[in-house]
């Protein structure tokens, strides 16, 4: 509800500003999916297998309201074939069967973007910094990148071999969730917060130590173009994201000015092989999604970023009949101006307590008097500056005048 649903629209539409000027185009994706395009996730991932909704539908086709949207996004970069490179934003609900907390909904919306095509690690640079001055762009200022690499095919599997190897060597001192996980993607262990789990984590193998001569020149790359950008970052080696289908580049982002744990405002990384895994050309891909509920509350936690005002600016009351009200809210309106009125031809005593209620700056008053004389009378309603009468045929450019600096 208002104010804070116009709150949500402007920060998706700053979002958008930043987003069009680098050049990305926005793309509508269907909330509903083939519940396959979801199993490329990972089919050991909580998203796939605990969260996610899906049904049948009436032709019996087995459908899923979308967890995510990169999936969605590659899948439409397959089915679409874009020319490479194909860089496009995104914004819209996702929807998982999780626990409700601050921050954290059963539908929640995310703006994000998909770069397809290119493997040059800086475009990873781009899509960091694009996140990055958009966080700047609202206020924030309380905001940690935390900053991984997950090796790429070449290297990944020795290390997957090192980090079972470890894992199952300390099998008892995992959690009962931790253990099962480790049956199916050691990987996701590395993800857990569970407090058990942590000291078992802390002295894990890490990534860094088992990058290919590629994946290191890969990465190095990504960290010098931040240092370039004066992109702050901090590398986080137990860093794995939530999702399968991430290679090299990974990275999140902290809003340390929240106080629960759950402090993530967004993240992504690249994912070089989700296209073809959908049933297109080898194309690599790296991208980031933002939980704009989350960033609304760091925004709050830090002050920045208020609702836009939406109260009318100037409130209409006619005591002539009501057209006189009908033909100037729409030339207001016409002109730029927020402007309302009331309704059922009621007094000037009762419209006027409707205009103070609706936090309008002035109201414009039309009589018998006004009507005649072709003029408006406009009272400051909350100021000291009394009323005026203005000529009709100036009205709209006074009012103007008045509102161009708010």
């Amino acid at each position: 509800m208002a104010p804070e649903s116009d709150r949500q629209r402007a920060l998706v539409a700053a979002f958008a500003d930043v987003a069009v000027a680098a050049g990305y185009g926005q793309v509508i994706s269907p909330i509903f999916e083939d519940v396959r395009v979801f199993h490329r996730l990972g089919e050991a991932n909580d998203v796939v297998t605990k969260e996610m909704y899906d049904f049948e539908d009436k032709d019996g086709r087995h459908l899923a309201l979308r967890p995510e949207l990169t999936a969605s996004i590659v899948r439409a970069f397959v089915q679409h074939r874009p020319r490479p490179p194909w860089k496009a934003w995104y914004e819209g609900p996702q929807f998982r069967h999780e626990k409700p907390q601050a921050g954290r909904y059963r539908q929640f919306t995310q703006i994000g973007v998909e770069v397809l095509g290119p493997d040059d690690p800086h475009v990873d640079v781009e899509v960091i910094a694009l996140a990055w001055r958009f966080y700047e762009s609202l206020g924030l200022s309380r905001i940690r990148l935390l900053l991984n690499t997950l090796g790429d095919p070449d290297c990944r599997p020795s290390y997957l071999v090192a980090l079972e190897t470890y894992l199952n060597d300390h099998r008892g001192d995992l959690s009962e969730q931790s253990q099962a996980t480790l049956a199916t993607n050691p990987l996701r262990v590395l993800d857990s917060k569970r407090e058990p789990d942590q000291a078992v984590i802390a002295g894990a193998p890490l990534m860094v130590d088992h990058l290919s001569d590629d994946a290191g020149a890969h990465f190095s790359a990504v960290t010098d173009g931040l240092q370039t950008l004066g992109i702050p970052y901090e590398i986080s080696p137990r860093l794995v994201r939530g999702l399968d289908y991430y290679v090299k580049t990974t990275f999140e982002f902290a809003g340390d000015a929240l106080e629960s744990a759950q402090n993530a405002l967004g993240g992504g990384g690249r994912y070089d092989d989700l296209a073809e895994q959908l049933g297109g050309p080898a194309t690599p891909g790296i991208g980031f999604a933002l939980g704009v509920d989350r960033i609304l509350l760091a925004c709050d936690a830090e002050g920045v970023f208020p609702a836009p005002p939406t109260e009318p600016q100037v409130f209409v009351v006619d005591v002539t009949g009501g057209e006189q009200a009908m033909a100037l809210t729409d030339q207001l309106r016409q002109a730029g101006l927020r402007a309302d009125r009331a309704w059922g031809n009621r007094s000037m005593k009762a419209q006027m307590k409707v205009a103070d209620r609706s936090g309008a700056a002035v109201a414009v008053l039309i009589g018998e008097g006004e009507l005649a004389n072709g003029t408006a009378t406009v009272r400051d309603l909350r100021g000291d500056t009394g009323q005026q009468e203005v000529s009709r045929t100036d009205l709209v450019a006074t009012l103007q005048q008045r509102f161009a600096s708010t």
